[in-house]
């Protein structure tokens, strides 16, 4: 036990210096908005650290908003070190996990990744002061307009596990929440920032509908039917992970912004 703890330490300390370069979100703390109790709103007392533990292990499910006193913390940790070294740490154990498969030379071995806070951040955009790391009603025409923009970086580590687990032969699928619509914008932003192939880019038509989970349920069932084999599995959210098909193992990276049942 103490060997596997050491290796993955040493593991998450190599992947963070060879990603380190592909990172491209401001390591800044950018003004947060003052703590007003927005026009009267009463703000309950509440340990924002445990607040965060609870949302990660999906003890608290179904929040709408980051609690209002929280708004700093979670500015703080998104843009901080700590959000970036348990990126990493995600990555190196999905990466030792990879290795112990045995990978078929007939190209049906696929990884499945979320798109939105798993590939690509939209932290540039939840940094603004109108949004204030989720501590504000979601505004789905000021997020598309943020979209459309093409703009958005790499998650920490996230490349470097894309690159690596392509190297070992493993293909990725994308399938994300984005509408159909932004097709083009995605691809573009993906290449942007690095990630150059997949199988299949999987989007949100017009008759997707239901939950998440029933959404990204079905998208892995018709990955099975069609003969491949998903062999991992990583995101942001629980819905991401959950329901079925998700494959034979998954990862979880930080989002302590919003829930997405």
């Amino acid at each position: 036990m103490t060997f596997i703890l050491f290796f993955l330490l040493i593991s998450t300390a190599a992947i963070a210096a060879k990603a380190s370069h592909v990172d491209s979100i401001p390591n800044q703390i950018h003004p947060l908005r003052p703590k007003t109790g927005s026009g009267g709103r009463h703000v309950p007392q509440i340990n924002c650290l445990s607040w965060r533990l609870a949302v990660e292990t999906n003890n608290i499910h179904d929040w709408k908003l980051v609690p209002l006193q929280c708004e700093g913390y979670v500015g703080h940790y998104m843009l901080g070190k700590q959000y970036r070294d348990d990126c990493y740490n995600v990555v190196a154990a999905a990466i030792q996990y990879a290795k112990t498969l045995k990978i078929a030379k007939d190209g049906k071995d696929v990884w499945v990744f979320d798109i939105d806070e798993t590939t690509l951040s939209n932290l540039p955009y939840y940094a603004r002061s109108d949004v204030a790391f989720g501590a504000i009603k979601f505004n789905g025409t000021k997020f598309d307009e943020w979209t459309r923009e093409g703009k958005a970086p790499a998650v920490p580590g996230a490349l470097f596990l894309y690159r690596t687990l392509l190297a070992m032969g493993i293909k990725p699928v994308f399938i994300t929440g984005t509408k159909e619509e932004f097709r083009q914008i995605r691809i573009a932003n993906l290449k942007k920032v690095g990630y150059h192939s997949w199988i299949k880019l999987i989007l949100k038509g017009v008759n997707d509908t239901g939950s998440s989970v029933t959404y990204k349920s079905g998208k892995r069932a018709e990955l099975m039917k069609a003969g491949y084999r998903i062999v991992g599995n990583i995101g942001d959210q629980w819905s991401d992970l959950l329901g079925d098909f998700v494959g034979l193992r998954t990862f979880k990276l930080p989002d302590p912004m919003y829930y997405i049942s």
